[in-house]
């Protein structure tokens, strides 16, 4: 690693075969937590390249336990975290929108780390079990139309990482990889990312899965749809803004987006936004997130139609159905 380090701290930079190399060992305890933490460091104060981004989500997906959906058309809804706006937990919601609309997801999260509540947090709280069973999470799947897929139970060589992260408390590249390395490899992906930098990356990199995708960054810097800005989309179709007008809402405040300061303030606003109690500003931000997933997954939706299908689940109960069926 002190070879590695003294090439980084040169302004140098890893080609793909050196980043997984170097996240492989690191995964497998090689280096102390001084190491660890001195390299993710580097990648707070510059930019990450497309080559290192590459290696680093190889080695993730080569070390994982795969989920195998036997061959069901399968989405992810997730953003990378790290935006630092305390927004509530829009992309869960989203999740179990898209599933009451009948598609099946497979929402890759974890426990927040500059956050106060991650999706795993939420769902935790509410008693969900974490598990990689294939069996329990098939189930799941035909029950529910989604599994959540708690991401140290499926990168267990992560373990090493985790303490490290936790004491850094700010976003690292992991929060980079988080939606990149969805161990049931879903068919589609709708990923939020807090830069429009890292959102052409990504755009790039998607590119070459053949994958449904899009991705999206609100200009103000929310990793989400926010509806407080112009928000850039990317997706296989090109690159494009939405404006709130696009969806028929108006601009939001960050305040109305605000997700409390504890997990059991973040669960509250989360079941009434699931159980139709939500403020407009809530749902209608769930409901443009939804719409756009839901149009990834079905490429030859209308954004109406999508947004009525949104309505439809969330306003409808369906949403809600999905998650009870989830932890039943």
């Amino acid at each position: 690693m002190k070879e590695i380090l003294n090439h980084l701290f040169e302004h140098k930079t890893l080609d793909k075969a050196t980043a997984r190399e170097v996240l492989i060992h690191l995964a497998q305890g090689h280096y102390n937590h001084s190491q660890m933490a001195a390299f993710m460091t580097v990648f707070l104060m510059r930019s990450i390249t497309v080559e290192e981004l590459s290696g680093f989500r190889d080695a993730m997906l080569e070390l994982c336990i795969p989920f195998d959906t036997q061959g069901m058309h399968t989405i992810d809804v997730c953003g990378t975290g790290g935006d630092a706006k305390d927004t509530f937990n829009i992309s869960t919601l989203v999740a179990f929108v898209v599933a009451g609309a009948g598609i099946k997801v497979v929402k890759h999260g974890n426990y927040g780390v500059s956050s106060v509540s991650g999706s795993s947090n939420i769902l935790e709280h509410f008693g969900y079990r974490f598990t990689n069973e294939q069996d329990k999470l098939l189930r799941m799947l035909e029950r529910a139309n989604i599994a959540f897929l708690h991401a140290p139970v499926f990168h267990p060589a992560m373990k090493n990482v985790a303490p490290v992260r936790r004491e850094l408390g700010v976003k690292t590249f992991f929060n980079m990889l988080g939606p990149m390395v969805n161990p049931a490899f879903p068919t589609s992906q709708f990923v939020g990312v807090f830069s429009l930098e890292l959102a052409r990356k990504y755009g790039y990199l998607y590119q070459q899965t053949g994958k449904n995708f899009t991705i999206v960054h609100s200009l103000d810097g929310y990793d989400e749809i926010s509806l407080t800005s112009p928000c850039k989309i990317i997706d296989t179709q090109g690159e494009k803004v939405l404006q709130p007008q696009d969806f028929s809402f108006g601009t939001k405040t960050r305040e109305s987006l605000y997700g409390g300061k504890t997990v059991e303030e973040a669960a509250k606003i989360f079941i009434q936004v699931l159980e139709g109690k939500g403020t407009t500003a809530q749902n209608e931000v769930v409901l443009a997130n939804a719409a756009v997933a839901l149009r990834t997954a079905q490429p030859r939706l209308s954004l109406a139609d999508a947004l009525q299908q949104a309505q439809d689940s969330l306003m409808g109960g369906k949403a809600l159905h999905a998650f009870q069926n989830l932890l039943n």
